[in-house]
């Protein structure tokens, strides 16, 4: 069998419609048939039998495409034109109108939105196809905060020029806290991992008190030094940081980078300074925690050292993240940074014009 160019576009259209999962497996077989697969072949693959094969083939032979339709009012099976699936894209990148009550889009809604106020006629299966296509997932939902820092970039390019190319010699820290962090202890016992199943925590806790984890991680070579604080303000960071200041020569030069909160500035930090020159403050620019390389390390110890355990005491958590940390420290390796600073600041600038469309549009 021949097909022409007209003929196979219009059975690829309806293998990718989805619109009617029995028509397109018919128009998939006309195409492999097409193709010089054979026929025994063609059935084993579509779990139909040869004389299955043979009448569709018939089919087509005799009506084309809308022989492939053997409902009792056949017809052309929909294809969904180019101008369609660019509404259905179009759609939803828009949020639901607020008299739905709904926060994002489902494929089921979609597809029920589209038919009621579109006039497009596809199935939620098809919405979701597309999506994948796409590469669009309303049901996902992320987080992102766009810093108000003035100094913004000037502090960007100080951090990021530390992680691509420091000081000869130098030393580079990424210090940070972990506030009020708690150990809570499952209602029941967690069940472990067994075969065919995944390991299981009850929802329900109970807390055993808090505690403050202050940690340095050394850019370089990945290693980290913790402790734990009953306070976060500037003597407890101060206390911190003169202890590891023991763990190097005096002349040792040390760049520490740090967050722009308040307990990081202050006569105390800058007699603090003063005594140690070889110390050099470097802060992030506010609300761009993600720059510092130390939350990275955080966000790791939350998913494999805490966030699935039952701790009491609170005792039990400390000692569990102190185990932890000697564990990373025997083969530690530095993260690394990739992100050059002409790249960056350049997507925080689209990001900020999006933002600023989005509340233009808005009002």
């Amino acid at each position: 069998m021949e097909l022409t160019a007209d003929e196979r576009a219009e059975l690829e259209a309806v293998i990718s419609v989805g619109y009617d999962r029995s028509v397109a497996s018919r128009a998939k077989m006309i195409l492999d048939y097409a193709a010089g697969t054979g026929v025994s072949e063609i059935a084993a693959s579509s779990g139909a039998t040869r004389p299955t094969v043979y009448k569709w083939i018939v089919r087509y032979k005799q009506s084309g495409i809308a022989g492939l339709d053997d409902r009792k009012s056949p017809g052309r099976p929909r294809v969904v034109t180019e101008e369609e699936r660019a509404r259905i894209i179009a759609a939803t990148k828009l949020p639901p109108a607020e008299s739905t009550g709904l926060t994002h889009w489902s494929s089921h809604e979609m597809a029920k939105y589209l038919k009621r106020h579109e006039g497009i006629d596809v199935s939620h299966d098809f919405v979701a196809g597309l999506w994948r296509e796409n590469d669009l997932r309303p049901r996902r939902n992320g987080t992102f905060k766009i810093s108000e820092d003035p100094g913004f970039s000037a502090k960007a390019a100080d951090i990021v020029g530390l992680y691509l190319n420091p000081p000869a010699g130098a030393v580079v820290l990424s210090f940070g806290e972990k506030t009020q962090f708690q150990g809570p202890e499952r209602a029941q016992p967690v069940l472990p991992v067994s075969f065919g199943k995944t390991g299981n925590r009850t929802r329900d806790y109970i807390r055993h008190g808090t505690a403050n984890l202050f940690a340095a991680l050394e850019v370089l070579s990945g290693q980290v030094t913790s402790t734990y604080m009953p306070r976060k303000r500037a003597a407890e960071m101060l206390k911190f940081v003169n202890g590891i200041s023991g763990s190097y020569p005096k002349e040792q030069e040390i760049h520490v980078i740090l967050d722009s909160t308040g307990t990081r500035n202050g006569e105390d930090v800058d007699a603090w300074l003063a005594k140690h020159p070889n110390f050099t403050f470097h802060y992030a620019p506010a609300g761009s925690y993600w720059i510092s390389q130390i939350e990275n390390w955080f966000g790791i110890i939350t998913r494999q050292a805490i966030r699935r355990g039952s701790f009491k005491p609170l005792a039990k958590l400390i000692n569990g993240i102190d185990d932890f940390t000697r564990h990373w420290n025997q083969d530690a390796e530095p993260f690394e940074w990739a992100a050059a600073t002409d790249g960056m600041l350049e997507k925080v600038a689209i990001l900020n014009r999006d933002y600023e469309k989005l509340v233009a549009d808005s009002q």
